[in-house]
């Protein structure tokens, strides 16, 4: 097969115009064409006058050698590289050691599905609750109905923090192995639409992402995998420096030299009781802030001009950074088009904010963390001083707050000009259970606020209206992502316990669903090799 990268069309092309711009750029008859695909189709928006589509397709042609021999000095044109996935191990007959997996976020739902495709049977260990019980508390809890679950939230819970978020399975990463079509082929083969193989910046939805989560429990169960819910560990047993096994909040014991651990980036206990036993961990940055909501048509305007509601390109998005002038840098973060605010605390008495879409993203308002990153520096040189430094920022937006869970708030011109807000306007927030109205410079330190003070109007610069008076800020964002990270070898174990391998954004080693899906991916195949 053939890759043709850069083909341009306008937004609404015929249904031909591929077809025709393929043979156009390959100079061939029609009969020469066999068939194609489309690998990615993204959009170009630098222009508002001007969008178009941008494609890279597959092509399968009768006369590859010849093409290849013509355009072997054209980019555009090479050879479509092999992407299928290769496992590295099959479990053997005599397998003495059953892995174990500590989490069921994206890093350990894959971990685990990996481990079960390769025969090794593993045990997933999920200290919250099932998908749709979780989702029932979490729910509850954001409408007023229930009390805070501690253990079943946002952050708790089969699926992982990914849950409650914009479904994206987009990243930065270096992927020369091609694991993020692996991690996206594995989802559509649990139920998300196909697209997600090919559009721009794929992303999923948290109501779909529910049954798509329950259809990997089914398929790593099926393969002999068990995963046990409500089973929080207590304690790692390590002995001279080795895994031997763990210890649940129940007193339940369960041996294995090989543990994976995905906890995420709230477990703030396993961290703690992880540090106790003397597995290595260090600081490492991240980032704090607000979340920012604007109307989702201020938006689209602002980035497609005219052609705002096209529904090829569907709700705007932005990615925006700054670099101010007290050292620190100010970026947008998780940007969700139509999405809400959500209540994202893991622990009682804080308030922890983050953005969710549905797949749809036809909620009124766009919303994103505008956070300013912070580093080691910034707070006690110890390992956990960052959970400490995110627990005071939490409680005392709790407190800002008015202690019931609300989420201290103000609008974006009054944040502006140092003065507390005290009635809403244009923008309706979306958070829920509530939130109160104050003056938000209280509940970052100085720097921070001083920052996002000057990163606000710098980012109308380029989206107009960013700035805008009535846009609301709700505080306050601090898990963007694991203040730690427990260090790992060549081998993806730990420094210095063997048989334990980190993975994941609790572990410092990925940033969003697509990222720790691959991460996980990566440890199971040096379980799975270290079994051999």
């Amino acid at each position: 097969m053939l890759r043709i990268t850069e083909i341009k069309l306008p937004l609404d092309h015929p249904e031909d115009a591929l077809k025709l711009a393929i043979l156009k750029k390959l100079q061939i008859k029609p009969e020469e064409l066999t068939s194609y695909s489309i690998f990615k189709r993204s959009y170009d928006a630098r222009k508002k006058t001007d969008i178009y589509l941008v494609y890279i397709v597959d092509v399968e042609t009768s006369v590859e050698n010849l093409l290849l021999a013509k355009f072997q000095t054209d980019s555009h044109v090479s050879i479509t590289p092999d992407m299928s996935y290769q496992y590295v191990a099959k479990a053997p007959s005599n397998l003495k050691t059953r892995p174990i997996v500590i989490g069921m976020g994206p890093a350990g739902m894959f971990a685990g599905l990996m481990l079960a495709q390769m025969g090794f049977r593993p045990i997933i260990l999920e200290r919250g609750k099932a998908v749709r019980d979780r989702t029932a508390d979490t729910f509850n809890f954001w409408k007023g109905r229930a009390a805070f679950n501690p253990e079943s939230n946002a952050q708790f819970g089969e699926g992982g923090a990914g849950t409650f978020s914009d479904g994206k399975l987009y990243s930065q990463v270096k992927d020369p192995h091609h694991y993020g079509r692996k991690v996206l082929t594995e989802f559509v083969n649990a139920g998300a639409s196909p697209e997600i193989l090919y559009i721009n910046k794929p992303h999923i939805g948290t109501l779909k992402l529910v049954g798509i989560v329950q259809n990997f429990r089914a398929r790593i169960e099926a393969l002999g995998g068990e995963i046990h819910f409500q089973s929080r560990v207590e304690a790692i047993d390590i002995d001279d420096r080795q895994a031997r096994g763990v210890v649940l909040a129940s007193g339940e014991y369960i041996a294995s030299d090989r543990i994976v651990l995905a906890v995420g980036h709230s477990a703030r206990d396993t961290f703690q009781m992880l540090y106790d036993r003397g597995v290595y961990i260090e600081a490492k940055p991240f980032s704090i802030g607000f979340r920012i909501e604007h109307p989702q048509p201020l938006i689209d305007r602002a980035r497609f001009g005219d052609f705002a509601g096209h529904k090829i390109l569907g709700a705007a998005d932005y990615k925006l950074v700054h670099h101010c002038q007290n050292g620190r840098s100010v970026y947008s973060f998780c940007m969700c088009p139509g999405g809400l605010v959500v209540a994202a605390t893991s622990e009682i008495g804080r308030v922890v904010t983050n953005g969710m879409s549905q797949y749809s993203r036809n909620e009124r308002n766009a919303n994103s963390g505008i956070v300013v990153g912070i580093t080691p520096e910034d707070y006690p040189e110890h390992p956990l001083a960052g959970i400490d430094f995110q627990r005071r920022l939490e409680s005392r937006a709790f407190e800002l707050g008015g202690g019931t869970y609300a989420a201290p708030a103000q609008l974006v011109g009054d944040f502006l000009a140092h003065r507390s807000s005290r009635d809403l306007g244009k923008v309706q927030p979306s958070y829920a259970p509530n939130v109160h109205l104050c003056d938000l410079s209280e509940s970052l330190p100085d720097y921070a606020i001083a920052a996002i003070r000057e990163a606000i109007p710098a980012f109308n610069k380029q989206i107009k209206g960013f700035a805008m008076e009535d846009a609301m800020l709700t505080g306050v964002e601090t898990r963007t992502s694991s203040p730690i990270r427990i260090k790992r070898n060549e081998k993806y174990q730990s420094l210095n316990t063997e048989g334990l391998f980190p993975t994941g954004e609790g572990a410092g080693y990925a940033g969003g669903i697509l990222s720790a899906g691959i991460d996980g991916i990566k440890v199971a195949e040096a379980v799975a090799l270290s079994l051999l």
